[in-house]
């Protein structure tokens, strides 16, 4: 599902947060692979990699051959994204299934909400928790994101076509 709801959208540069194993890296690698262009890039974000996955998911990476369009930082993501903000980066699309603690998702769908473009997709795994339902409720409620269906245990959504900012008063409860 993950790759293709990545090719049907046409993402030519996706963000990963959480890489583990890399199953989810190797269907956005095959999403990449599928595009019509070259110029194609995947980030990875996962200050756990080597600690406690044994550099897994990087080791398949590098075996299906995708680790020449895959940039790995091994950092947290609260890091990471705000750098890549800071750089001015543009994605099409993200994969989140990091931290599942709610300040951490809530950090990660901010910073995302930056790198993505206008109508892009953020897509998640783990949102029937109820720390990853909470942080994706506020940002649905009070940013205009817009629910995919894509089926089985991913939720994506699509950013609105128009980047804004709500007016400070415009809070709503989450």
């Amino acid at each position: 599902m993950l790759r293709d709801i990545l090719v049907a959208n046409g993402a030519h540069v996706v963000i990963e947060v959480g890489l583990a194993y890399g199953s989810s890296a190797l269907a956005i690698g095959e999403a990449l692979c599928s595009a019509a262009s070259t110029e194609v890039s995947h980030i990875v974000i996962d200050p756990f990699q080597a600690t406690a996955f044994d550099n897994v998911g990087w080791d398949a990476l590098t075996a299906a051959g995708l680790a020449s369009q895959t940039t790995f930082i091994a950092e947290a993501s609260s890091v990471a994204l705000a750098r890549l903000v800071g750089e001015a980066f543009t994605a099409d699309a993200a994969f989140v299934d990091g931290s599942h603690r709610f300040h951490e998702v809530f950090v990660d769908l901010y910073f995302l909400r930056k790198l993505v473009r206008p109508g892009g997709l953020i897509i998640l795994d783990d949102a029937a928790w109820p720390s990853v339902a909470a942080a994706l409720r506020y940002f649905d409620l009070n940013l205009g994101w817009e629910p995919v269906n894509i089926g089985g245990r991913l939720t994506a959504r699509r950013l609105p076509e128009e980047m804004f900012e709500p007016s400070f008063t415009d809070f709503r409860p989450f």
